[in-house]
């Protein structure tokens, strides 16, 4: 009797499996195919049974799913299917039981349709208004508010946003220009120079209002994209000093660690409740609406920043607490370092 329920319970199961869209592909500890759904054939191309047994990685040969099981990674999240032209997928490899694997294809190609023309559309509007918001900032500039003293406030204001809303303009197209960016270029990022120029912004910015450090550590240099590497440490600059009261301290760093580089911008400032650190780079997200818009700021700059880092292999570490600073670190691995003395 128990033997016949467990029989219906895995005949319920698999037939469960067979159901689903997503295509699910067991293999066992040495990572040859045990069983696979019908969906595993409509979007990797496995035929069963008659592929039963064979090595998966092996399967897919050099491709780019070959190549990424091989690397032992647990997920990507864009890839083409090898069989259905047009069709993107997002792989999963999930341990289970005794050093088995579940390999798990998902059919993305809506979801990546729908944020390609979401890039689209923020691209080419960021684009239209460039022009007449460049026009309008150019009238208000030629009008003095000594000729109207009564109108004096309201022209003052009336340029404040007309700034604040080119410069989201213009860090939306430059997350555009990121977003559509599959390659960068690979030149020296000479980065004793790069954090001088990087301390004078803050002294300027600053105005004498906060004590600015520069500590050079590492002595090394980047391998990358100098601009999009000025405009991620700039940003993380910028906010460090817009975000910390008048007396406080902004501390640049670069500085070599075991598994490659960092550089890190710590300040005095107001600090950030731990509820919202995991969302500080999504776009327009603010701890403080007021505060943000007082001190300039468009909500765009950490967007900017993780594109950049995510297009240099780096990654993003915040650490802060309310009322205590903050610290945002740019994490390097030793593959884009280059000896300050002896070149590449």
């Amino acid at each position: 009797m128990r033997a016949r329920r467990l029989a219906m319970q895995l005949r319920d199961l698999r037939t469960v499996a067979c159901a689903l869209p997503d295509a699910l592909v067991l293999l066992d500890r040495d990572g040859r195919i045990r069983w696979c759904n019908p969906a595993a054939g409509g979007l990797l191309g496995i035929a069963w049974p008659r592929e039963r047994g064979a090595p998966v990685a092996a399967r897919f040969g050099e491709g780019e799913i070959g190549a990424w099981l091989r690397a032992g990674e647990s997920e990507i999240d864009d890839i083409a299917s090898p069989v259905a032209a047009g069709v993107r997928l997002q792989l999963s490899l999930i341990p289970y039981g005794d050093q088995r694997r579940l390999l798990i294809a998902r059919d993305i190609s809506r979801v990546t349709h729908l944020e390609q023309v979401r890039r689209d559309f923020v691209a080419n509007v960021s684009h239209e208004l460039r022009t007449p918001l460049t026009v309008i900032h150019g009238y208000l500039e030629l009008l003095d508010p000594e000729d109207v003293p009564a109108l004096a406030p309201v022209l003052s204001e009336m340029r404040a946003q007309s700034q604040r809303m080119r410069q989201i303009v213009e860090d939306l197209l430059e997350l555009s220009r990121l977003e559509m960016q599959q390659q960068l270029s690979e030149e020296r990022v000479e980065m004793a120079p790069m954090l001088e120029t990087l301390r004078r912004e803050a002294e300027a910015l600053s105005q004498g209002r906060h004590r600015v450090v520069l500590e050079d550590q590492a002595r090394v240099d980047l391998l990358g994209s100098p601009k999009d590497l000025h405009s991620a440490f700039s940003n993380l600059v910028s906010n460090a000093v817009r975000y910390t009261p008048d007396g406080g301290s902004v501390t640049i760093r670069w500085r070599r660690t075991s598994s490659g580089a960092e550089y890190s911008v710590s300040d005095s400032g107001y600090g950030i409740p731990a509820e919202h650190l995991s969302r500080l780079t999504e776009r327009f997200y603010r701890v403080s609406s007021s505060r943000s818009r007082a001190s300039g700021g468009t909500g765009l700059g950490l967007s900017i920043v993780k594109h950049v880092l995510n297009l240099h292999d780096a990654e993003l570490r915040i650490e802060s607490e309310s009322g205590k600073g903050s610290t945002f670190t740019c994490v390097f691995g030793a593959s884009r370092l280059l000896d300050q003395e002896h070149g590449a």
